[in-house]
């Protein structure tokens, strides 16, 4: 989806990204690297014994870096990530599920210095079809020079 010069986006414009499945390993190490060892992602007997997932499940922010990397972004074009509004995490994602990525831009702006924001609905859905995180992003993009 990002790449391409902010004149090039229309407003409505749909992408789909390919999938990914969200390995045991991607949890340990997403564990290891960010800190965050609650057991309701890395301990099995305590998330089927203490939670309404009856398993571990991926950690929220995982999910979201697995779908940033799922999105094409050109360095050329990219400036910079803009933010997430209204992120919610609707359904788990478990080991073993496939996530992809859907963007339909929203909103386009003009910051006049070169630059525009992009605004996507981003939904990451698992192979089920049910979303797992629904939100609203934004990227500040090189204008055509």
């Amino acid at each position: 989806m990002f790449n391409k010069k902010f004149e090039h986006f229309e407003v409505n414009e749909k992408w789909s990204s390919r999938g990914r499945t969200i390995t045991e390993s991607d949890i340990v190490m997403f564990s290891a690297f960010s800190g965050d060892w609650y057991p309701l992602h890395t301990d099995k007997e305590y998330a089927e014994k203490n939670t309404p997932f009856k398993q571990r499940i991926a950690h929220g922010m995982l999910v979201l870096s697995v779908a940033t990397g799922l999105q094409v972004m050109d360095p050329d074009i990219i400036v910079a990530f803009y933010g997430i509004e209204k992120l919610r995490f609707i359904h788990p994602t478990f080991i073993d599920d496939t996530i992809h990525v859907e963007l339909e831009v929203t909103d386009l702006l003009d910051k006049e210095n070169g630059t525009g924001v992009v605004t996507c609905k981003q939904k990451i859905v698992k192979q089920t079809g049910e979303p797992v995180t629904t939100g609203i992003i934004k990227v500040l993009v090189n204008k055509e020079k």
